[in-house]
């Protein structure tokens, strides 16, 4: 009963969509399974898209491999996220970047050898 006094209230605020989102986000561990979850991150969403940092470039390229076939599972699942598409990260290289300004061009040279 409370749950279809809370259902009705975040429909009526326009808060179904958010909720949705973070219903996804809360229970990626079961979505994805343990074994991926341990390796993955769920970042946010954003206009739809659901951005994943993974631990490593093996895991990125394997989840991209099966993005279709979780998308297709988390569309059936998730009907009211209106998620469109799944977005896996790589684990970046260092940033030489340390504020809010940059100068453009090649960056630094020589760095390492």
């Amino acid at each position: 009963m409370l749950g279809d006094v809370l259902s009705t209230v975040a429909g009526e605020m326009g808060w179904s969509l958010e909720l949705e989102q973070a219903r996804l986000i809360a229970e990626w561990s079961e979505f994805a399974g343990e074994s991926t979850a341990e390796h993955t991150t769920v970042l946010g969403i954003s206009n739809g898209v659901v951005q994943i940092q993974c631990d490593s470039t093996t895991w990125a390229t394997e989840l991209r491999r099966l993005r279709a076939e979780m998308l297709t599972r988390l569309l059936r699942d998730y009907p009211d996220a209106e998620i469109r598409d799944l977005r896996f990260l790589a684990p970046g290289a260092p940033s030489w970047r340390h504020g809010p300004r940059t100068v453009q061009g090649r960056g630094p040279r020589d760095t390492y050898g």
